[in-house]
């Protein structure tokens, strides 16, 4: 039904526009008595065979939304329902920022992918940890990232900040320093920036009476040495573990008219490269630490890929837009196959 009647019906819209919309109309249609029960019955699947344990966190199942649909926190007890172990809101700024100027958001229909260059438009921590406060039983992992504004040189500061706000409403934090769309800020990937602000995370970490998992979100464009690079500071550092991956800047192999568009491309022009990195994190680190695998999963297949390659958990996105949420639920029931 959603691929046939419903995707094609709001994809004749601007993407960023519905996006809006979907979320006022599941909003609203959330409280209509019964609904949610039937959304849940629809969508989940409830089987211990299913959870996860991981750096700490009991997951009910290893299918999460990525970072990027949810940014403020609006919609995240709703979205729960559509069958998703967890979900990641972000990125936030301890600001609140407009991000990009419009049009900033597009759909590549030929190839299944987006490109966006929103960035990190947001309301600020602070306004997310309001809404946060009425969370009673969704998983939320928090993805941080620094202003527009503030200098690299001061970007700690806003990690810190963002880390701090959100420490007691959020069950893991994930460190973004991987979009491509706020200047310069793919630099703090390199390995003494990098190094420095994982170590200021853990040392204010460490100042709470129980910790929190901190993650790494990385690109994929990242070389083999800087790959080696993300795993030495992994350990060193002694965060949790990494995702796997944000989206990309190469283009090679797009059909859609709009391919040169600026930003990050994410979808399943993204799935092979995703595996590609995920597998060699797994393999030159001996699984030394848990990865959740995101980028291109459009189907079953693809996830069991991601999680062939050596992901804990996965995450989507792009797929979920396309593939709509019957895609959760086919997920969670191909895993249970394996068993």
């Amino acid at each position: 039904m959603y691929k046939f009647f419903i995707r094609p019906l709001l994809f004749l819209f601007d993407p960023e526009k519905i996006h809006h919309f979907t979320f006022f109309f599941i909003k609203l249609f959330s409280k209509i008595p019964g609904i949610t029960s039937l959304i849940r019955e629809m969508y989940q699947v409830e089987d211990e065979r299913l959870h996860r344990q991981l750096f700490g966190l009991s997951f009910k199942n290893p299918v999460g939304l990525a970072a990027g649909f949810d940014k403020d926190a609006k919609l995240y007890r709703e979205l729960s329902n559509f069958g998703f172990g967890f979900i990641e809101i972000g990125t936030l700024t301890p600001k609140p920022q407009p991000g990009n100027s419009p049009k900033r958001l597009f759909r590549l229909k030929s190839d299944q992918a987006l490109i966006n260059r929103m960035g990190f438009n947001n309301g600020g921590v602070l306004e997310a940890v309001e809404r946060l406060k009425k969370n009673k039983n969704v998983l939320i992992g928090g993805n941080i990232g620094k202003n527009k504004t503030t200098p690299n040189e001061n970007a700690v500061d806003d990690y810190v900040s963002c880390f701090e706000r959100l420490f007691d409403y959020v069950d893991y934090f994930v460190v973004n320093v991987s979009s491509p769309n706020t200047p310069n800020l793919r630099e703090l990937q390199e390995k003494e920036p990098l190094a420095k602000l994982l170590k200021t995370l853990q040392l204010h970490n460490h100042r709470h009476p129980k910790t929190k998992p901190i993650l790494l979100k990385i690109a994929p464009d990242l070389t083999d040495a800087q790959l080696l690079d993300i795993i030495e500071i992994v350990k060193s550092t002694q965060i949790a573990g990494v995702i796997a991956t944000n989206t990309t800047l190469t283009r090679e192999g797009l059909q859609s008219s709009n391919k040169t568009e600026t930003g990050g491309l994410s979808g399943k022009p993204l799935a092979k490269r995703a595996t590609e990195v995920i597998r060699f994190l797994s393999e030159k680190s001996g699984k030394a630490f848990p990865i959740i695998g995101v980028g291109g999963i459009h189907s079953s297949e693809d996830a069991l890929e991601k999680l062939e390659a050596g992901a804990d958990l996965i995450q989507l996105y792009t797929g979920f837009i396309y593939e709509g949420p019957k895609l959760v639920k086919a997920i969670n029931n191909a895993i249970l196959k394996l068993n």
